[in-house]
């Protein structure tokens, strides 16, 4: 190929497809973030989450309205930036063989489509700090009861091995967050003149976002390292379900899905999919919630 600025062009052209089709070749499983994450569209370097300490709430209008302050300003999520990139060797090129590093780019698209549910499983095994100083999985977060004294509230369960979650994922607030700055996108430096690409004689093409994850609302999630079984199931979904905001107030939590890693995938299918258990009875914990299987999860 005659490296003219029209034939660069055309070259970054079909690598971009290839990465458009690496990026969409995902399809369910890349937007796997987001049935727990809240999506949050991103305007600067960090973004405050004012965060109320009880979900809101529908109530009867007597005397004047009862305003809703937004509490937990402190908490913030810093953006990261995060890029993969390639050399094209101008040899490659002008050999036509250039073809060869489609299938790369394409790997680079589904990379990129991926890369936020690695994000957002990151936030769930680092365990970070939440809105409420405690950290997102812990067993005192601090809720006012119904006489309006400080208790300590768990949504973790214990436990050693692998780590599966029951969570409600019908709100709109969800257990973590993940913002987007600038989204992921394919570029190329493919100006001969340029200083780079004359020192390495490489032209490159890479995708880079500026982007991160953080904790949610830590309410509409419970955390299990105890064996997947249905004494475990059971007790993990009373405690999801049982959860109270500040005064007792209700918050009418619904189990709609369970979340384990790829080595818990065959007790999980028995106790939320089948209709018998092991002694041949009515598995009462059938359909009681949709099973997520992800493989960004800790796996033994």
């Amino acid at each position: 190929m005659n490296l003219t600025s029209a034939n660069l062009q055309a070259l970054f052209k079909a690598y971009n497809t290839n990465f458009q089709q690496g990026f969409s070749s995902m399809g369910e499983q890349g937007a796997l973030y987001e049935q727990f994450c809240t999506i949050v569209p991103s305007s600067t370097a960090v973004e405050v989450y004012p965060f109320l300490k009880s979900l809101p709430r529908m109530r009867e209008w007597l005397g004047d309205r009862v305003i809703h302050s937004l509490e937990g300003a402190a908490f913030s999520i810093k953006n990261r930036k995060f890029e993969l990139t390639e050399g094209v060797s101008r040899d490659v090129i002008e050999d036509d063989t250039y073809g060869l590093y489609g299938p790369v780019f394409e790997e680079f698209g589904r990379s990129s489509r991926e890369h936020p549910n690695e994000l957002a499983v990151e936030v769930l095994e680092a365990n970070p700090e939440c809105y409420d100083g405690q950290p997102l999985f812990d067993a005192d977060h601090p809720v006012l009861n119904a006489a309006g004294l400080e208790v300590s509230v768990s949504n973790d369960m214990g436990g050693d091995g692998d780590a599966w979650y029951v969570m409600d994922q019908t709100r709109v607030i969800k257990p973590v967050v993940f913002q987007r700055r600038r989204d992921y996108n394919f570029r190329a430096l493919t100006d001969l003149s340029d200083s780079k690409v004359f020192m390495t004689d490489q032209f490159l093409f890479g995708a880079d976002a500026r982007v991160n994850a953080g904790a949610g609302l830590w309410q509409l999630a419970v955390r299990s390292r105890q064996p997947f079984n249905a004494e475990n199931y059971e007790a993990a979904r009373k405690a999801l379900q049982a959860m109270k905001g500040d005064y007792g107030r209700p918050l009418a939590l619904r189990h709609s899905h369970t979340m384990v890693p790829s080595s818990m995938e065959g007790e999980a299918r028995a106790v939320l999919n089948n209709a018998m258990n092991a002694a041949g009875a009515t598995n009462q914990w059938a359909n009681t919630s949709q099973l997520v299987l992800n493989p960004w999860l800790a796996s033994a």
